[in-house]
């Protein structure tokens, strides 16, 4: 009898924050933010560069910040940010964190990242 997987979370996100335009991104290719959670805290960092994914493996057990970064369907895409603290996640498109990054696919992506949510953040709760 075949099991569904299970992922195993490696560590708690804290308090979910939702870019407005993500939220609408995911819902207009069918995903739900909770399977982009999902995959973050289960160790699967998507299109993120080697350095990047190496980085992660060893921040989960340091406490440093952790970042993902997936492909929608319509080629959007969104990057997941869980803070050093694992006070939060943070889900966003990365072109309204790196404007210029539609011009920029091939490069891995430059960390400028929102300080304080504002009100273009949907909360959800703490997971």
């Amino acid at each position: 009898m075949n099991q569904p997987t299970r992922l195993r979370p490696l560590f708690r996100p804290g308090r979910l924050l939702v870019a407005s335009d993500a939220l609408t991104a995911l819902h207009a290719n069918g995903i739900p933010v909770i399977s982009v959670l999902l995959r973050h805290v289960a160790g699967d960092w998507g299109t993120v560069s080697d350095e990047d994914r190496q980085q992660n493996d060893m921040s989960i057990p340091a406490g440093l910040r952790l970042i993902s970064l997936y492909r929608l369907p319509d080629q959007t895409r969104i990057l997941v940010i869980t803070e050093w603290d694992r006070s939060s996640t943070t889900i966003e498109r990365l072109e309204d964190v790196v404007p210029d990054s539609a011009t920029r696919a091939d490069r891995p992506a430059h960390r400028r990242h929102p300080v304080w949510p504002s009100v273009n953040y949907a909360q959800e709760a703490q997971a």
